[in-house]
């Protein structure tokens, strides 16, 4: 894997009540990537449409976890880890949130130019089932050329 890499990151929220719409959300960025200590980190910087400054984002995967640290216009310190609940807070500009992720799945994937990583897990927002949620993520080098969503 090469240090300049495309980053395609998309989710989907299956709402609490089936009156609610799915909305998938999709960001594709360019990031640096690193490897350290036997850890795959990635780092890119989000734009808040509506505010200024920006977001910065590290994302650190391990074997069997992910982990997610957002500081900036918006702050949270997210990990996945499969059968395990975490919590944090998720402070935005809109207030805070005391998130629960409850991941049900963590499958990360790894070839020499490409990292796809595939996660299912439970959203709370303060102690209350908010969704059941799916993040697909897919690490490729820049040189790699053929950029597709998995």
């Amino acid at each position: 894997m090469t240090k300049d890499v495309l980053l395609s990151i998309s989710g989907l929220q299956f709402a609490a009540r089936e009156e609610e719409e799915v909305e998938p959300v999709e960001v594709i960025t360019a990031g640096d990537y690193y490897k350290k200590n036997g850890k795959h980190y990635v780092m890119y910087d989000e734009v808040m449409e509506g505010f200024e400054g920006n977001t910065k984002n590290i994302i650190k995967l391990t074997e069997n976890s992910l982990d997610i640290t957002k500081k900036g216009v918006s702050n949270v310190h997210m990990i996945f880890e499969k059968n395990r609940k975490n919590v944090s807070y998720y402070n935005t500009p809109f207030g805070n949130l005391l998130i629960g992720i409850d991941a049900k799945s963590v499958d990360i994937a790894e070839t020499e130019d490409n990292i796809d990583v595939k996660i299912k897990y439970n959203l709370e927002v303060n102690y209350e089932h908010l969704a059941d949620c799916f993040i697909t993520m897919n690490i490729k080098s820049k040189e790699a050329g053929d950029f597709t969503l998995s």
